[in-house]
């Protein structure tokens, strides 16, 4: 009897991670590529990418770097290109590349705005439509847009990143609904509240940390080790009828108040 475990198996397949050079893009790409699949790391960082890189390749990964800013239109496009034309087809993309700002939205400025959304929101429509335009030609492929708890959830201070995610949540949903009928899934993925170096700060806040663990079902802090099986399945046969979803890791922290 055949294993139903082939249907998690990426070898074969070649996907890009943006933003991947620490932290959960990292995580991913390292899950991934253990998985089977071959990696494209995406950074500005030139030199942090290339340390992820070998990193990877001491574990036996099969791995290549594209260093390109996914917030520049023509950046995007020229790369995209290139890892098509040279590395190869990219079968499975990971939407990120993000980050944070925190400050009451009355002292927030429109240069802060303006970054967070081109960071969080611009780089997904970028970077996953000149993909989609190669996934649709094949008609197939695999979208995974890292969301969060907080396209669910609010919190003091983070008003505007709360809406940017908010916004990747439904652009998730917008791309499948266009570009599922060329066989393409488009999901995401919303992590809670993960140990990484942006939250090592609050980690160590033991009144943040405290209200958390208590506020978790699971009662701890994710790492980064619990999204992989998740990214997995989303990028895997496994989710061929999965599309338009947005599956939170967040140990229940959107089932609770």
């Amino acid at each position: 009897m055949k294993s139903n475990l082939e249907m998690f198996n990426l070898a074969g397949r070649r996907a890009l991670i943006t933003g991947s050079s620490t932290g959960i893009g990292f995580a991913l790409a390292k899950g991934l590529a253990g998985a089977g699949a071959e990696i494209v790391l995406n950074a500005r960082n030139e030199k942090r990418l290339a340390e992820a890189v070998a990193q990877l390749r001491d574990e036996g990964a099969s791995v290549h770097a594209a260093s390109f800013d996914v917030t520049s239109p023509d950046e995007v496009k020229t790369a995209i290109e290139r890892i098509e034309q040279d590395v190869g087809a990219i079968d499975i993309l990971v939407n990120n590349a993000g980050m944070q700002r925190r400050a009451p939205l009355e002292q927030f400025s429109h240069e802060q705005w303006d970054e967070l959304m081109r960071t969080n929101v611009d780089s997904v429509f970028l970077v996953g439509q000149a993909v989609a335009r190669y996934m649709i030609a094949r008609k197939r492929g695999k979208i995974i847009n890292i969301c969060s708890v907080q396209s669910e959830l609010g919190r003091p201070s983070i008003a505007a990143y709360t809406a940017s995610k908010g916004a990747v949540k439904m652009l998730t949903k917008g791309m499948a609904i266009d570009w599922g009928q060329y066989g393409i899934q488009v999901n995401g993925l919303g992590p809670g509240y993960f140990k990484t170096e942006l939250t090592e700060a609050l980690v160590k806040d033991d009144v943040f940390s405290g209200w958390l663990i208590g506020r978790t079902p699971s009662r701890r802090w994710g790492d980064v080790e619990d999204l992989v099986g998740a990214a997995v399945f989303l990028a895997s046969n496994a989710s061929n009828f999965v599309n338009g979803h947005i599956l939170y890791v967040d140990g229940g922290v959107t089932s609770t108040l």
